[in-house]
């Protein structure tokens, strides 16, 4: 009996995905609840899994192709092991190879298309490796003599010489949903807010004492290092509260606060970047921050984050520093109206009580919708960072 496969429902706002890769070949057995194709979206990836024991019988959608939600792509014919034990293979689909029929194929030095199968469902048998083996080679084709040239024929000019330099290839490869999607976005954001960027520094000394002080306590307890983007959503968290502004949206002629906060972090996945969401920051601790975003960037490596983690943020951190980034301009993701940038610590001389010291220090950067937001506030709101980045005890004990 065959059975469809069929695009399923992902999430309200996706309509169409793309065929990533099929993980089965046609004619090949798959068990049930077992990965056939992966399918990608312009959030996730996710893997289609067989409804049943069989073998995967037609592929209507290659891969790379796009395809609506609830639009069959595919077929398995379930296994009957009493009456069918596989299903007929298609005539473009090569031989389904037996393991014994494996060790002949390579005992006698042969490839599975070079031998004709004729097992139930295309299978290729030992006997058949052992059939064509011992068959004796066909006779040589005489070759056709030459036809003498005419006269008349003008000769064959030279091939062109390759150009100086090497080849100059070119490869056009379709964008992913996932980056197409963020380039809808970034355009967005682009046309519809008044995006406006300050900036202000951190010395870092503070914070990197108190890691290094707490880091092998922090590591036995909680089983994870203690990283410096705690210390910043915690600090963004602090400065959110004081300037709610940076913590709303724009609908229509309405300003939306919210009286929580839903902090987007930045993370970098195989596919593109991805915002995974950390719901109600206020209410975590730094460990509880820290195995959070582990685990975001652990699954956005591996294409496993959920749709409903990746919607809904209030306000967004991206930090460019991990990469080597001394300074730039992060883009708004829209609705939000404010998203604030982190870069490289790098040691620099900086006037500290009329001396000048070296320090390790950090360009932070707030780019936020100037629609909402006054540039008094947006200032103000990085110069709170600052101070509690620059002496985290403020967070504890909200000064």
């Amino acid at each position: 009996m065959a059975v469809e496969l069929m695009v399923p429902e992902v999430g309200e706002s996706i309509s169409e995905v793309v065929i990533s890769k099929w993980l089965v070949e046609p004619g090949s057995f798959v068990a049930k609840d077992a990965p056939v194709v992966e399918i990608e979206t312009d959030k996730v990836t996710f893997e289609l899994p067989a409804p049943a024991d069989g073998f995967l019988a037609t592929i209507l959608k290659p891969n790379g192709s796009a395809a609506a939600v609830g639009e069959v792509i595919g077929s398995l014919q379930e296994a009957d092991t009493a009456a069918d034990p596989a299903p007929p293979t298609p005539p473009e689909t090569p031989a389904t190879v037996m393991p014994a029929a494996r060790r002949a194929l390579a005992a006698h030095g042969l490839a599975a298309e070079e031998v004709p199968a004729s097992g139930p469902g295309g299978r290729l048998l030992k006997e058949d490796v052992e059939r064509h083996a011992a068959a004796p080679p066909a006779p040589p084709v005489p070759p056709v003599p030459a036809t003498p040239a005419t006269p008349a024929t003008p000769p064959t000019p030279p091939a062109a010489a390759p150009a100086a330099g090497g080849p100059r290839d070119t490869e056009t490869v379709p964008l992913t949903p996932m980056r197409r999607r963020i380039a809808e976005r970034l355009v967005q954001a682009q046309q519809t807010a008044a995006m406006l960027t300050t900036f202000n520094e951190i010395d870092m000394s503070a914070a990197m004492a108190l890691r290094k002080e707490q880091q092998e306590a922090f590591q036995q307890r909680y089983g994870i290092k203690l990283g410096f983007m705690s210390f910043f959503v915690k600090a963004a968290v602090d400065a959110l509260k004081r300037f709610p502004e940076l913590n709303a949206e724009l609908q229509g002629n309405d300003i939306v606060y919210h009286h929580y906060y839903d902090i987007g972090i930045a993370v970098s996945g195989k596919k593109g970047l991805a915002v995974p969401v950390l719901r109600n920051a206020e209410r975590l601790s730094f460990s509880e921050v820290e195995l959070k975003i582990a685990d975001f960037g652990a699954r956005a490596r591996d294409n496993k984050l959920e749709l409903d983690e990746l919607v809904g943020g209030t306000f967004t951190i991206t930090n460019g520093g991990v990469f080597g980034s001394l300074l730039s301009t992060p883009i708004l993701n829209p609705p939000q109206s404010g998203i604030l940038g982190m870069h490289g610590i790098n040691d620099r001389p900086v006037a500290v009580n009329g001396q000048v010291v070296i320090r390790p220090m950090m360009y932070i950067a707030l780019t936020y919708d100037h629609r909402i937001v006054d540039g008094r506030e947006a200032v103000t709101f990085l110069r709170r960072v600052k101070e509690c980045v620059e002496n985290p005890v403020r967070m504890l004990v909200e000064v």
